[in-house]
């Protein structure tokens, strides 16, 4: 995964007025207008952002998909990534759930007066970067400064519009009993990956996060299973065992998982029982979890597995109607356990 200091290389940072970020960055001023002329507008240049309206305009025609997410991760950067391009494919992984290509995404900064205006220029070109491979625009934004000690560094909102494939029928309420639960990737690795480099808890590492956009992916694989993939979700906040409690609520069916089944890296898994973590808890940002008929499913993974963000992909479970509303798992020494929802929060600050 490329890191911030190449990207930075290959975007040279203009000359700011100040080495940080000042109160007056935030004031309507020409401060403002400096930063966002000489930073975002250049950087992040596409013909609808260049309007510099309050708002975009542009046209939409068809079953679109919206929706808005905050990032308030701490810390900022992280191996494999930092809140720039975790911001962007958050969202646009968000629309890929409801079986949408993200097409215009909003962006707006709430910058914490003394960032160093170093950081925020790397934040600005991962965001280039990120919103270059989802291939998407940033069309309108926002960006406001609270005093030292109000924030944290950067907090920032992108929300995103995007066209639903015509092939896609993702809604809880097509799941049916045989349907299997299936998993993209390795899970618990973002977390693990934040956990690695927040204070009072380093340890030596190289789990890096998995943080990508998954909507090229997610679109080819609705062009050839259609109706056949029922649900979408990407298990970020509360990670798998959350999304799985969610869906069993609404649906009334039983999600039965296989502990033998569920890809987890080595690492991963070490710094977890290390830590006291559950890997079912843990957030991920770069897979998504699926649930897929059981005539498709084989055929789903084996798909899946030739992508880049699929390689690990693999069945973990299976929807029935035994304990209806319920998640179970079959333990790796055959017993059977409830997995309930997450209680309080096992994680804070993590996207």
């Amino acid at each position: 995964m490329m890191s911030t200091d190449k990207i930075s290389l290959q975007c040279p940072m203009p000359k700011f007025d100040f080495d940080v970020i000042t109160m007056g960055h935030g004031s309507g001023g020409l401060l403002t207008h400096r930063l966002l002329q000489s930073g975002v507008f250049d950087l992040l240049s596409n013909s609808l952002l260049n309007q510099q309206h309050d708002g975009a305009s542009f046209h939409l025609n068809g079953n679109v998909a919206f929706s808005t997410d905050s990032y308030v991760i701490s810390p900022v950067f992280f191996p494999g990534g930092n809140i720039g391009d975790l911001a962007v494919n958050g969202t646009v992984n968000d629309l890929a759930m409801c079986g949408a290509k993200a097409e215009y995404l909003s962006l707006g900064f709430i910058l914490e007066e003394g960032l160093r205006m170093e950081e925020f220029w790397k934040v600005l070109v991962s965001i280039k970067h990120a919103a270059a491979k989802a291939d998407v625009r940033i069309v309108t934004g926002d960006t406001k400064v609270v005093e030292k000690g109000k924030g944290d560094k950067i907090f920032i909102n992108t929300s995103g519009i995007g066209y639903i494939h015509p092939n896609a029928a993702i809604h809880h309420g097509n799941i049916r009993a045989g349907d299997r639960i299936i998993v993209s990737g390795n899970i618990a690795t973002h977390g693990m990956a934040i956990m690695s480099v927040r204070k009072g808890l380093e340890f030596e590492t190289d789990i890096e996060t998995d943080s990508t956009n998954l909507n090229h992916t997610v679109i080819a694989l609705i062009e050839k299973f259609g109706n056949d993939i029922k649900f979408l979700r990407d298990p970020t906040r509360g990670g798998v065992a959350s999304v799985l409690n969610e869906i069993a609520e609404l649906t009334r069916l039983g999600y039965h998982l296989d502990q033998n089944a569920l890809p987890v890296d080595e690492r991963v898994d070490a710094a977890c029982e290390m830590l006291g973590l559950d890997p079912l808890y843990v957030a991920n940002e770069g897979l998504f979890m699926a649930v897929v008929s059981k005539e498709a499913a084989e055929q789903f993974v084996s798909t899946l597995r030739k992508d880049a963000n699929g390689a690990n992909a693999c069945i973990i479970g299976e929807v029935s109607e035994q304990y209806p509303g319920k998640v179970t798992m079959k333990s790796r020494i055959g017993g059977t356990r409830i997995v309930s929802y997450l209680t309080g929060e096992q994680l804070p600050r993590i996207c």
